[in-house]
């Protein structure tokens, strides 16, 4: 009678964790995916070159993943309750200061800095929190919370881009620095660590799963991890030039201020891109509980680099373009559940915040390969090109390494590590 009580109270408990996740991950999303919309008046104020302004958006995502193990060890220790609250509450904080900056380094020292530690914080610390609360379906929860990160943008796209056309930049940020930080913040007040006996147990576990629990110096000496490090760094290198130089590449190509289906086509583009880049993320997580994470990777992988040689081959169809563009993410932001949940899977739970932040690293170099490298690729080219052709090859080349060299080298760990046997649908 009371097993049967306390069974709804558990799952409302941790659905309950998984909305309060979502959320606070909208709240912190928009600094980096509306960063595009802010470029321009960035380099007016400062007077700054697009090399130069984009290295803001660079550091952005270096400080969010480079202190990201530090972050996850001090969640790990201390709970991620006031951790990921102060998070949100220098995310919005880094939007409110930047207001103020007229200079390159101001710029670097508010944007770059408090969103980047902000949104470090507290996307590491609920991504670890969701792969503890569902063991049994982490594919599907890290891509639900990820999916929050990149469904954030949706609700402020248009508002910030309208408030842009009547009012300074300034005040846009101020306004929605504010609202995002508060939000956050009341959010991350909610969220806990599970309690014993509130999680599914190893029999509802259907894929291959370590039992023992691998601390991030032991993981470190592993070829698996540093295999998943050069492929995460290669696929967020393409998906962050993507969303780092949107505006750029499409105004680029004249499709910025054409207008599509009474909308102009660079604010339309990027709402649909936030929809299917959040609709990917439990789409594919949900999948790799079923058909196995190097297979989901491998479709989704090969698919990226296909939808954007199609993209930039519709360069010239403004429809088409937009229509792609939302393709491109679909097939890209699929990483941010795959990669967590197979190291998860790998190495075990007890030390998943601190392991999956020196991951969540090859974010980082991503940034600076997608941001101000490809910015100079492009200048000294002068073309898009060149840059969009590496990007196909190394998504491409993703897919194949996920199926071909991750697979056969995790099944092969799994053999000499204890690990719990797939019971249905085997990940492998």
């Amino acid at each position: 009678m009371s097993a049967a009580i306390a069974k709804p109270e558990l799952s409302k408990a941790r659905w309950v964790q998984l909305v309060l996740g979502v959320i606070a991950m909208m709240a912190i999303s928009s600094p980096q995916y509306v960063w595009t919309l802010f470029v321009k008046s960035f380099q007016t104020t400062t007077g700054a070159t697009l090399p130069a302004i984009q290295i803001t958006f660079s550091l952005l995502i270096v400080l969010q993943t480079f202190f990201s193990p530090l972050q996850g060890w001090l969640i790990d220790r201390f709970g991620p309750k006031l951790l990921i609250a102060l998070g949100a509450v220098l995310s919005g904080l880094g939007w409110v200061l930047s207001a103020q900056i007229t200079s390159l380094m101001g710029l670097y020292a508010t944007y770059g800095l408090f969103c980047g530690i902000g949104t470090g914080l507290v996307y590491v610390g609920i991504v670890g929190l969701m792969v503890r609360w569902f063991p049994e379906k982490r594919g599907f929860a890290t891509g639900m919370v990820a999916a929050g990160y990149g469904f954030g943008a949706i609700l402020t796209t248009f508002p910030i881009s309208g408030m842009l056309a009547t009012s300074s930049y300034q005040q846009t940020l101020m306004t929605f620095g504010i609202i995002l930080g508060l939000v956050g913040f009341l959010a991350a007040l909610g969220l806990r660590d599970p309690n014993p006996g509130e999680t599914a147990s190893a029999a509802a576990i259907k894929v291959t799963t370590s039992v023992k629990d691998y601390g991030p110096k032991e993981m470190l000496k592993t070829p698996i991890f540093w295999l998943m490090f050069i492929m995460m760094t290669m696929m967020s290198t393409g998906g962050l030039m993507v969303i780092s130089q949107f505006a750029n590449f499409t105004k680029d190509f004249g499709v910025a201020n054409v207008v599509v289906w009474g909308f102009a086509a660079l604010p339309l583009a990027l709402t649909i891109d936030r929809i299917t880049n959040g609709l990917t993320r439990p789409f594919f997580g949900y999948v790799s509980d079923r058909i196995g994470r190097e297979n989901t990777m491998a479709l989704a992988f090969i698919f990226e680099g296909l939808a954007i040689a199609a993209m930039v081959a519709s360069r010239d169809n403004p429809v088409a373009f937009v229509l792609l563009s939302g393709v491109v993410f679909f097939g890209w932001g699929e990483i941010f559940s795959l990669f967590p949940s197979t190291l998860t899977d790998t190495f075990g739970t007890k030390n998943a915040t601190t392991n999956y932040g020196f991951l969540y690293m090859a974010q980082g170099i991503g940034s600076v390969l997608g941001g101000p490298v490809a910015a100079q690729l492009h200048d000294s080219t002068g073309s898009w090109m060149p840059v969009f052709g590496i990007i196909i090859a190394m998504d491409i080349l993703t897919g194949l390494l996920a199926l071909f060299v991750l697979k056969p080298w995790r099944a092969q760990w799994f053999g000499h590590a204890p690990a719990v046997a797939p019971i249905a649908a085997p990940a492998e």
